[in-house]
């Protein structure tokens, strides 16, 4: 894996990092939303809450490697895009928004991982993929059910009822056609077992890809425009 870095307008984000990576074996652009294990890592990448200039900086990634040929991989873990003041003044919205039209007739390859949270826009800013997998435990959602349960029942307490209802998990979005599968984690979850866990992401994204690499740009373009544009119908 070779790190790049900086969005070339604001700075550099340790928030959401990406870079030229083999990927079994195949050359491919990763990207992703970066947490730490420890709270100084943590506080340094923002708890996984990416700026403005992280979202840019995965659009010029994507750009390059739509410039190469590459396919892109997409790991998804995050509660959110950062909210503070900072961020929307330098136009968080606007990244975001900008990304989601990059990723809709990007002309390569891009298979989406979701490995833990996958909050709201700032999940759907580097997921806009051809296939979108998710973890059996990992959760994927519009808001998080305690913002939910506030909204709607002024309540937090409610974040179970909210949870029902906006079906976050693996199975109920498989269900309903938002992602395309699941991947299987070790007894315990994926924490209990990071080397396994990570090798069935890997078999899980190599699956994804194969099929996708003998598409022209154009049929890539066409079926992931559908696919987003047939949810909710």
């Amino acid at each position: 894996f070779v790190e790049l870095h900086g969005d070339r307008r604001f700075g550099d984000d340790q928030g959401l990092i990406g870079g030229f990576a083999t990927w079994n074996g195949l050359r491919v652009m990763l990207i992703g939303h970066q947490k730490g294990k420890t709270v100084e890592a943590n506080i340094a990448a923002n708890f996984g809450m990416a700026n403005p200039e992280g979202y840019r900086k995965a659009m010029r990634l994507m750009q390059l490697a739509e410039r190469y040929g590459l396919p892109v991989v997409s790991l998804v873990d995050t509660p959110g895009a950062y909210p503070g003041l900072d961020a929307e003044a330098r136009g968080q919205a606007e990244a975001i928004a900008r990304n989601l039209t990059v990723m809709a007739t990007l002309r390569t390859p891009f298979v989406v991982v979701v490995t833990g949270e996958g909050g709201s826009g700032g999940a759907l800013g580097i997921a806009v993929g051809d296939r979108v997998l998710m973890l059996e435990h990992a959760v994927y959602s519009v808001i998080s059910p305690e913002g939910c349960a506030s909204i709607l029942w002024r309540d937090g307490k409610k974040a179970p009822e909210a949870a029902a209802a906006l079906k976050i998990t693996s199975d109920e979005l498989l269900r309903l056609g938002i992602i395309d599968s699941i991947v299987p984690e070790p007894a315990g979850g994926a924490h209990t077992d990071s080397a396994a866990a990570m090798a069935a992401v890997g078999a899980a994204v190599s699956a994804a890809l194969a099929p996708l690499l003998a598409l022209p740009a154009e049929t890539l373009v066409a079926e992931r425009y559908a696919k987003f544009a047939a949810m909710g119908r």
